[in-house]
């Protein structure tokens, strides 16, 4: 089955002809040595014709740089509005290319602008639940995510989050303590304070005392000992649980 097919309900008169012609502009779009001017036109015909076959096509803009960057930016903001531009048809498109891709900013940015708020942060939970915290050669999709996640303070997001402070990339850590601390709940504070002794990255466990100072959250007693014990050096933990900076 093609890539086509995949997304093709029923074919009607004249299919085979889009198909060539879809398959056509592919081949312009794929192409970081193709024209300018010949991949841009591309480009824009593929948001013309709108469909899921399109919006997967204009989905392969994103998989390379190219130079001038505001050359790159403007060719893949024609993409993104060309996915937009096939509304519900995209969301299958989208989803099975961030299951691969090696970043997802830009499908991110479509997908965003397709659904609404709760459904966009419904998507970023499914794709985020794809992912361990196991080590991954290319963590920057999960990092994504989580920097996305930061703007959706809902239970169901601080609980996906704080799993991966224990991951095994150090970016991804710091991505989801940054994020877990966004959902402003104190309900977080026993996964930081139990993630200071095993933690070894110095810019981590300050991100964690920071924040639970700022937040005047109060460490539980049975944690004050193993919370002291592993601060950063220019934080103290007081008899009343507060963490203060020295």
């Amino acid at each position: 089955m093609g890539l086509f097919d995949f997304f093709r309900k029923t074919d009607g008169p004249g299919q085979g002809k889009v198909d060539r012609e879809i398959a056509r502009l592919e081949r312009l779009v794929s192409n970081k040595l193709s024209q300018n001017f010949d991949r841009q036109d591309a480009l824009e015909q593929l948001g013309r014709i709108a469909t899921a076959e399109a919006a997967a096509v204009l989905l392969k803009r994103f998989n390379w740089h190219l130079d001038p960057s505001i050359t790159d930016q403007d060719e893949k903001e024609v993409a993104v509005r060309g996915i937009v531009a096939a509304g519900a048809s995209a969301l299958e498109p989208i989803r099975e290319y961030c299951r691969r891709a090696e970043g997802l900013t830009w499908p991110l940015k479509a997908l965003s602008q397709i659904v609404d708020r709760e459904g966009y942060v419904d998507e970023l939970l499914t794709l985020l639940d794809q992912f361990d915290t196991e080590y991954v050669r290319n963590p920057e999709p999960k990092v994504q995510l989580l920097h996305a996640l930061e703007d959706f303070p809902r239970e169901d997001v601080r609980l996906a989050v704080e799993q991966f402070v224990e991951d095994a990339s150090e970016p991804v850590r710091f991505a989801a303590v940054n994020a877990a601390f966004a959902m402003k709940s104190e309900e977080s504070i026993e996964v930081f304070v139990l993630a200071l002794p095993r933690e070894e990255s110095l810019r981590i466990k300050n991100r964690i005392a920071q924040g639970i100072a700022e937040a005047a959250w109060q460490v539980p007693d049975a944690l004050r000992d193993a919370c002291r014990s592993h601060l950063p050096p220019e934080y103290a933990l007081g008899s009343d649980g507060l963490l203060r900076r020295s």
